[in-house]
């Protein structure tokens, strides 16, 4: 970095720690952490400290082996460092989106152009799929992390033509840790970017320059321990045919081919599924066109290529396609695009940069102006539908909540976003606040982004759509604010806090991901009745797990008995059920949840 750029840098780290703590700060305190996979991997991270094992997973007390490790110690520390809460369940995610921020402006800059690296990390906050993906204890977004740090080890060492010790080890660290994020497309996914580039340029031979022992010998020895020690700690047993079968047989091949056992996921339409990439990167997706055009899929064989910016965006490409390939012969989530976002906010950010530095006449301008009319068209379509949405909807009934407005759409639930069919007419007048912002929000950034591009005042017109993130996100935060109570049990959780005494049990109405925040805010494990099924079905094989699993027998002779237990349902109708075993009190109800007590 020269002395001239010093300040410009400083400038543009603080802008981007700006829109990071207005877009993620809040999402870090509210709202409470969902039922299902949400809080059952904070549980996984609490019960990494509870029971001082940082090799076996556990959710409720039973193994949980399905997962790769670095996540939940990422969040087990921030545990151990500021307490166990929602906000440090979240910190790592929260890290992980400032982090690749950063990431984004060094490869820019090292590879592109300063403004580009700048503009990338921009739209990288303030696009809504990284957003989105954030809001659930997962980890793909670090997954597209460690991704582009292997990327940038790579695309290093090839610039050069001679590879240094450092950017091959670099990269061998960088998928082992990807590795232990989410398994073996922690290898797949930066192997097959590198060897699909390389063919293209006709450049297969620098694989040999990569220095391949000695980076073999690192990645061992980041990668293998863990999985050795998983492997002698759960060896087959009982009726569980152990840790290397369910991991890599279950859970990577048979998932991918859609023959993974339970199957408690499901799978996204194809077109949808590549389609959708346009609405994780709104409010930057109607760019994305031009941005793709100025991908060369053949590079000229001569010295020069090597310094053309055309190879970098050869390879940020392919960062997305191959993600996109990789799934479109698998089963798939919305979410599994969240490590191929990074490559295409590269792609954008770049040709934001050349923009900039566009005359008002030069056809990339022109291009830019009619994005621009674009996104108005979208902006005010979308201004038009929420504001309608706000003014027809009217308040409900004195008493009457959410939950009592939604429709049931069970078979859509094992889709990550499946709840929000749920919503109906009626429910929408619930979120009248957050409708009205979006509308706002959608009108005047669309406009500005459209008279400031007409005018050729294009980075106001790129900080318009910034702004206009801002207020959305913060509008969508408030809207899942409101559906956090059907989405999850904290204040079923809280109630039940003020009356637990020891030795009082906490049962869970069938699988443990209906009421998993339960046991996280709790901090007590919860029997389960008549769900020994999906996440902890394959633990519960094992012959030393708990006792937790409990059927009808069970409750009939425990609930009539002198033990005080507290009975987590979805369903009303449950009441009934349980007035024929014995006394029955309501102890709590919230967001279409119940908690009903025996004495």
């Amino acid at each position: 970095m020269t002395p001239s750029s010093s300040p410009r840098w400083l400038w543009q780290s603080l802008a981007l720690i700006f829109l990071w703590a207005c877009i993620y700060g809040p999402g870090l305190f509210r709202p409470s952490l969902f039922d299902d996979a949400d809080s059952a991997h904070a549980e996984a991270g609490r019960e990494m400290l509870t029971l001082h094992d940082w090799v076996t997973l556990h959710e409720n007390g039973i193994r949980y082996l399905e997962k790769a490790p670095l996540p939940y110690w990422a969040m087990a520390v921030s545990f151990k460092l500021f307490g166990i809460a929602e906000w440090t369940a979240r910190l790592p995610q929260g890290f992980t989106v400032l982090f690749l921020a950063f990431l984004l402006v060094s490869i820019g800059r090292t590879f592109l152009s300063e403004d580009s690296g700048f503009w990338a990390a921009i739209i990288s906050i303030t696009s809504f799929g990284p957003y989105l993906f954030t809001r659930i204890t997962i980890p793909d977004l670090l997954v597209g992390l460690w991704i582009g740090l292997s990327l940038y080890f790579f695309f290093q060492g090839w610039r050069s033509g001679n590879p240094s010790l450092l950017a091959c080890w670099g990269f061998a660290v960088s998928i082992a840790l990807n590795l232990l994020t989410k398994g073996m497309i922690g290898i797949v996914f930066p192997c097959a970017i590198i060897f699909v580039f390389l063919l293209l340029v006709g450049d297969l031979r620098h694989l040999l320059k990569m220095r391949l022992m000695s980076s073999t010998l690192v990645f061992l020895a980041v990668a293998v321990p863990w999985h050795w020690l998983a492997a002698v700690r759960n060896p087959p047993a009982g009726q569980a045919k152990g840790f290397l079968w369910f991991y890599f047989v279950n859970e990577h091949f048979l998932r991918y081919i859609g023959k993974r056992y339970p199957v408690d996921y499901g799978t996204f339409p194809l077109l949808l599924f590549w389609g959708m990439m346009l609405v994780w990167l709104l409010p930057w997706s109607p760019f994305l066109p031009q941005a793709i055009r100025r991908v060369r899929l053949r590079l000229l064989n001569t010295a020069e290529r090597r310094t053309s910016p055309e190879a970098p965006l050869l390879l940020f490409f392919l960062w997305a396609v191959v993600i996109l390939l990789f799934f479109s012969f698998s089963t798939r989530q919305e979410y599994y695009l969240a490590p191929a976002l990074p490559g295409i906010c590269l792609l954008l950010g770049h040709w934001l940069a050349l923009e900039s530095q566009a005359q008002y006449g030069e056809d990339i301008a022109r291009s830019g102006r009619i994005s621009a009319t674009v996104f108005l068209v979208i902006g005010l379509v979308i201004a038009a539908l929420t504001s309608g949405l706000a003014i027809i909807s009217h308040p409900p009934p004195p008493g009457v909540g959410l939950a009592d407005l939604l429709n049931k759409n069970p078979d859509a639930y094992v889709l990550s976003l499946g709840h929000f069919l749920d919503l109906t007419g009626s429910a929408m007048s619930l979120f009248r606040g957050p409708l009205i912002g979006t509308a706002l929000a959608f009108f005047f950034g669309s406009v500005l982004n459209w008279i400031f591009r007409r005018r050729g005042r294009l980075r106001l017109a790129n900080w318009a759509l910034a702004g206009m993130m801002i207020v959305f996100i913060e509008c969508a935060h408030v809207a899942l604010g409101v559906f956090a109570p059907v989405l999850g049990s904290k204040p079923l959780a809280t109630a039940i806090l003020g009356q637990l005494q020891p030795g009082e049990q906490i049962i869970c109405d069938g699988e443990y991901a209906n009421a998993s925040s339960v046991n996280f805010y709790t901090g007590r494990q919860m029997l389960i009745f008549n769900g020994r099924i999906n996440g902890l079905w394959y633990g519960s094989l094992f012959p030393d797990a708990a006792p937790i699993f409990i059927d009808d027998a069970d409750l009939a002779r425990a609930w009539p008995g002198p033990r005080r237990l507290y009975f987590v349902t979805g369903s009303d109708e449950r009441r009934g059920y349980l007035e024929k075993l014995g006394p029955v009190r309501e102890i709590a109800r919230a967001g279409g949840k119940f908690v009903f007590s025996n004495w």
